[in-house]
């Protein structure tokens, strides 16, 4: 039954991509023409529709949740923002890097200048960070997805860290997967997902410059900027907060088929409000800051403590933490007969060869 899905989830897989293809193909032609505006947008916003109906094409609930992130949320902002004529993408870039960049967390690798090339690597260096990823990723998953058998025996924490670890482990491994596709194919470098987020001195630090760096990126532009620009800086921050909460909202809707609780929204507004008053207390000069030694535990205790009250306990009320580990389980499966597969084809290769 697991290789059945996945044999659906990859024929699924192959026509969204024929049909991303010749969406982009059109918004490239189009974008060439149409000058920024109302026009341009009214152009692109049927490719905005059917990029909110691609997560419906899939079964499991991993290929809908990372569709609606890529294309639903990133993808529609990347579209808004080029028809403003404004963010990542450009029409004259070369079709398979429009795709890619508009479709993916991707950006294109700057050339290095003679001097750091000498220094460093940087295909090498992105190759290791990228394939170890994948190993620490594709390591552990399969011991979390062994110890899902036993949840009735642990307690509430336990299983909150289990399912926290098991979805941002599965994230990594297909971000890590497709960055190492990317570089090697195209010479291009998947936006970072994460800096030492363990690092993060304040909730500014953790949201801005560490944690999920896509977002930030996309938002800046499409949101902060133009808020900021009207309204101030705090007005700004808050707006871009809600914003990242309704699209979580969005992308939960696509896992789970349930409407939105809006809590996770609650959750973002929250971090929201104290990002802005903690920005406005640092452009006091002067004012008193908790050193780094302490100011690191208290963001972590307090992202963690608030993720832990307000975030993962609704995706444990609607069920996706079981949805996505029995996946990963299946996926686990799959890969067991393939290694016996493997195994057999070889043993037979070193028979005949005898």
């Amino acid at each position: 039954m697991a290789a059945a899905l996945m044999d659906s989830e990859l024929g699924s897989l192959l026509k969204v991509s024929a049909a991303v293809w010749a969406a982009m193909s059109y918004v490239r032609v189009a974008s060439a023409f149409i000058r920024p505006g109302a026009a341009r947008l009214g152009a692109l916003l049927p490719v905005v529709a059917l990029f909110y109906a691609i997560p419906f094409a899939f079964s499991t609930t991993t290929f809908r949740g990372i569709s609606a992130f890529f294309l639903c949320w990133l993808g529609t902002f990347k579209l808004l923002l080029l028809a403003a004529g404004r963010g990542p993408l450009d029409p004259f870039l070369s079709l398979p890097h429009f795709v890619f960049s508009a479709s993916l967390p991707v950006k294109f690798q700057q050339p290095a200048s003679s001097s750091k090339a000498k220094k460093q690597d940087p295909t090498s260096a992105h190759s290791r960070y990228g394939l170890g990823k994948v190993l620490i990723s594709g390591t552990v998953i399969p011991f979390i997805v062994y110890a899902f058998q036993f949840k009735h025996a642990m307690n509430q924490w336990q299983l909150l860290l289990m399912y926290t670890v098991c979805i941002c482990l599965s994230l990594e491994l297909v971000l890590a997967s497709v960055r190492t596709l990317i570089h090697g194919v195209l010479g291009m470098e998947m936006e970072p997902q994460v800096d030492r987020p363990y690092l993060a001195s304040s909730l500014g630090d953790f949201w801005g410059r560490r944690w999920n760096l896509m977002v930030p990126a996309i938002l800046r532009p499409s949101v902060y900027g133009p808020v900021r620009a009207r309204f101030g800086v705090a007005a700004g921050v808050l707006v871009s907060f809600l914003v990242s909460g309704l699209m979580h909202e969005v992308i939960f809707y696509y896992m789970m088929w349930q409407p939105p609780s809006g809590d996770v929204t609650a959750f973002f507004v929250l971090h929201g409000a104290c990002t802005a008053a903690e920005g406005w207390w640092a452009r006091h000069a002067g004012w008193w800051r908790p050193p780094r030694v302490v100011a690191v535990p208290l963001t972590l205790a307090f992202v963690g403590g608030t993720g832990f009250w307000m975030f993962f306990p609704v995706m444990i009320r609607g069920g996706l933490d079981e949805l996505v580990l029995h996946e990963w389980q299946g996926f686990v499966v799959l890969m067991e007969e393939a290694g016996r597969w493997l195994a057999g084809a070889n043993g037979q290769t070193v028979s005949s060869l005898r």
